[in-house]
């Protein structure tokens, strides 16, 4: 097998054309046997498969620096570069991230996993290579989805204007995650059914040296014209046409569905673990805004670039311009929600916790500095969310909290989110964020009733003495927990208190808990540090109770087992318990 002798990519300098096309077919079938045991990006690499040869054959890594886009279509990157084990050995699968990571490997050059970044970076190392006088390629690989990125158009403009040696290669497979939005896609259709020849040429206005290929997946061609551009000395786009889910015919056809996922079967394409037909909160969220829109033509779901979080493909037909998808652009979405709430919509900007990070500047200034009544669904804000460090979503509670005017609620049932949510639609004096439960569907059978308007109002669901647990979110259900242990096997009964508002303090229940409380206890899905605990610890400080946080620790923690992360920070029932009983 020749993959299993390449263990760099000097090893493919030698190597005959034949045996380049063996690398290729071995590599793809590696990464097939890999993904469909193992899951993970299947169409992003699979189409990227006989590009990656290329590069590592003309090119000189990693003397010759690699930066990949979002870095999800890394995976041959890493077959070619010292790491083949990780994904022709089932033992070794997770050996390796999903993404570029200088901690494995000096062919990778940073940690990615946000779109619209290489140029960017690109940009900025070979500034730094011109500073210092050195001689070498910089290559920036990014797809036609990430370009709706705003980031991607001001790395674009920027390097242009550097004017020496940074080769760009758009890798346009007519896709995003999912379909592609906005103006700058008529021209890429026009480029690629033109062979781009067509006039109107977005890279050419920019003055970009272009150069286009329509068979993105012929290796042949692709060695062809990377040995033409190598050691240039200015600035090259190259418009390279690729399939996305190429050589596996399921993932060719249904595009959206192969962008990732889990296990499934090579035979059939059939995803292995079916989805169940309990409802979530997801599908919860689903039903109450398509029956919303339904009802009235003003409500709007925004959304950037990942629009299954909330419709499948059906569903966003089925509401129509009631949805939009403005592609890979949080911050655009974020200020295009601040326009509609302005101008008398109702919108709803549905968005993963790790992606909002990208919009602090526009939530802060164009929504909350306005007061405009938009609405954020927070999605997997959690640890037990997405734990690659590249995305995790635990950051959400400092982030959002510490922003004036802007009300972060934090629900622990169906009841209550369904209530928070048609509350901050219809509200016109505040912008809402509303942190999206993660974990099983908790129905309680009874309305809630909460007049939201009253703002920073904690909910006690229990009285009693020593001890007041505040259970945030997700982790209420552990205040219930400990509360329950704690009585059962000590007799001590505890105060639980809901703090559905996260980003201010109910300051009067919290000067009554002196009265007859020893200790606080906060508990919290995210970091500790900035978060909602050490909020109610700044108040509390002079006064002669004493407060115990718990969170996870300010870290990007890496491919972590939630269980494990959790008793690693001490967030377990009988921990907490026992350090209740040390202060009390």
């Amino acid at each position: 097998m020749l993959l299993e002798k390449v263990k760099s990519p000097k090893d493919l300098k030698e190597m005959s054309t034949e045996e380049l096309h063996s690398v290729v077919t071995e590599a793809r079938q590696a990464l097939l046997e890999k993904l469909s045991q193992h899951g993970g990006h299947n169409g992003p690499n699979l189409g990227i498969v006989e590009m990656t040869v290329a590069l590592h054959h003309v090119f000189d890594s990693p003397t010759d620096k690699f930066i990949f886009d979002v870095s999800h279509q890394s995976y041959i990157h890493k077959m070619l570069t010292g790491r083949a084990q990780a994904f022709t050995d089932s033992n070794h699968y997770d050996d390796v991230s999903g993404y570029t990571n200088p901690k494995e490997s000096d062919h990778d050059l940073f940690s990615v996993g946000h779109t619209s970044t290489s140029l960017s970076l690109a940009n900025g190392v070979a500034k730094a290579r011109d500073l210092k006088e050195e001689s070498y390629n910089v290559i920036a690989i990014i797809g036609d989805g990430s370009l709706s990125g705003g980031l991607a158009y001001e790395g674009l403009n920027n390097i242009v204007e550097q004017a020496t040696n940074t080769i760009v290669i758009v890798n346009d497979n007519d896709q995003s995650i999912a379909e592609n939005h906005g103006g700058l896609y008529t021209n890429l259709r026009n480029l690629r059914t033109s062979k781009g020849t067509v006039e109107d040429n977005f890279f050419k206005a920019l003055g970009f040296e272009y150069h286009y290929l329509d068979e993105g997946n012929d290796l042949n061609e692709l060695i062809a014209l990377f040995k033409e551009v190598k050691d240039t000395d200015h600035p090259v786009l190259l418009h390279i046409h690729t399939v996305k889910g190429y050589g596996f015919k399921f993932a060719e056809e249904d595009r959206e569905n192969f962008h990732a996922g889990g296990p499934f079967s090579l035979e059939t394409g059939e995803y292995l673990s079916t989805e169940s037909t309990t409802p979530t909160y997801d599908s919860v969220t689903t039903d109450y805004l398509i029956e919303k829109m339904a009802n009235d033509p003003k409500v709007v779901v925004v959304n950037a670039g990942t629009p299954i979080v909330v419709f499948s493909k059906e569903q966003r037909e089925s509401v129509g311009k009631q949805f939009v998808d403005v592609g890979i652009a949080e911050e655009h979405a974020m200020t295009m929600t601040a326009g509609l709430a302005k101008n008398g919509a109702k919108p709803i900007w549905a968005v993963f916790s790790t992606f909002m990070q990208r919009s602090y500047d526009q939530i802060s200034h164009d929504l909350a500095l306005n007061s405009l009544p938009g609405t954020i669904l927070v999605f997997s804000a959690s640890v037990n969310g997405i734990n690659d460090e590249s995305h995790l979503g635990i950051f959400d509670i400092p982030f959002l909290s510490h922003i004036p005017n802007l009300v972060y609620l934090a629900p622990t049932n169906k009841e209550e989110y369904l209530a928070m949510l048609d509350w901050s639609i219809e509200q016109t004096d505040h912008p809402v964020a509303i942190r999206v439960p993660v974990n099983e569907l908790n129905e309680t059978g009874v309305a809630d009733t909460t007049d939201y308007s009253q703002l920073y109002k904690n909910e006690i669901t229990q009285n009693g003495t020593q001890v007041a647990l505040f259970g945030v979110g997700n982790f209420y259900e552990l205040a219930l927990q400990v509360a329950e242990k704690l009585e059962a096997d000590h007799q001590v009964k505890a105060t639980i208190i809901n703090p559905k508002f996260i980003s201010g303090l109910d300051k009067e229940l919290l000067d009554s808990l002196e009265e007859n409380h020893q200790l606080v206890v906060t508990l919290e899905d995210g970091i500790l540090d900035g978060g909602y605990g050490q909020t109610v610890a700044s108040y509390l400080g002079d006064k002669d109770l004493k407060v115990i946080n718990y969170g996870v620790d300010k870290r990007f923690h890496d491919r972590y087992n939630p269980a494990d992360l959790l008793e690693q920070s001490g967030i377990t029932t009988d921990n907490i318990v026992q350090r209740i009983l040390s202060n009390i």
